[in-house]
Formats: C-alpha cells, structure tokens, sequence
C-alpha cells in the first residue's frame, strides 16, 4: 500500500510540472502555452496562438520568427470588416505593452505559419523561434491540438482533488 501512495504522488508530481512545460520567459516577457491545430493533407498554412505577458516597465514587440515546419512566419491579425473577416498582416509586429498580457488566439491575433513543408498531426509538438524587439529571439514549441480545437480545450486545467 505504502509503495501504490508513493507511485501515485510521483505521479501526480509528474502530471504537476509536465503542466509547466509549455511556459517560457526571456527579458520581460512570458510566453504561455503555445499551441496550434492540426491540418489536413495538401493544407499550405497553419496557425499559432499564445499569451504573451509583460512584467516589465518599458513596451516590447513580437517583430517575427521562424519554424522548420514552414517557410514563411508571419504575425496577423484577423478582424471583422463591414461583416467580413479579413486577415492582415502585422509588418510592424505586435506591440506588447508593460503590465499588459496580449493573447493570441482563434480569430484574433495569430502566428501564420505559411509555406507548411508537411501537415501537422495533433499530439507532436512543432518548434519555433519568437523574435522580440527588445528581448530578442526566445525558442519555444508549440503543442499540436486536433483540429478545431479551442483555447479552453487546447489549455486543459487540472484540477485537484482535496
């Protein structure tokens, strides 16, 4: 009995700082939870989505990056207009402002992985390079969720029994 608690709370040790993976810091700036979707045969472009924090006392900008899944990495934004959702890109990047936390996510602002050189399958997990004005390039990796998946699915919490 005393062995099945201990492999138990190793494992919920485990699970626990498994959940911090996906966490990433340089300068100022925290990079939470990168993720994307999966895409079907023959797709040419995918999405990444993140939230990126600010702690500290001066602005900053995602200004670009790279993936060795694809050939072209962009930042966009996907706004409504006159009723149509029209994609634009960010050629001056992506301010991120002291204090403040910016989200990028389904329908809003968003990472274009363009040119992709195989699809994505849901479960691996993709590497990047985020470069940022003042704190420089940060490498991270993006999980792959199914597709259509959601932030609140593509983030599962955990939850804890007391």
């Amino acid at each position: 009995m005393r062995c099945l608690v201990f492999l138990l709370g190793a494992l919920v040790s485990l699970t626990a700082s498994t959940t911090q993976a996906g966490d990433y810091k340089v300068g100022s700036l925290e990079v939470a939870s990168p993720w994307s979707r999966a895409t079907p045969k023959g797709a040419t472009v995918a999405a990444g989505y993140m939230k990126i924090t600010n702690t500290g006392t001066e602005p900053d900008r995602l200004v670009g990056g790279s993936s060795d899944v694809a050939t072209t990495f962009q930042i966009h934004e996907m706004r409504m207009e006159k009723g149509v959702a029209k994609m634009l890109p960010l050629t001056k990047g992506l301010e991120i402002k002291p204090g403040q936390t910016v989200e990028l996510a389904p329908a809003s602002f968003h990472i274009m992985f363009a040119g992709l050189k195989r699809p994505l399958a849901a479960g691996e997990h993709i590497k990047a390079t985020l470069t940022f004005q003042k704190a420089g390039p940060v490498e991270v990796e993006y999980d792959v969720q199914a597709m259509g998946a959601t932030p609140d699915r593509a983030m599962p919490k955990m939850q804890h029994a007391h």
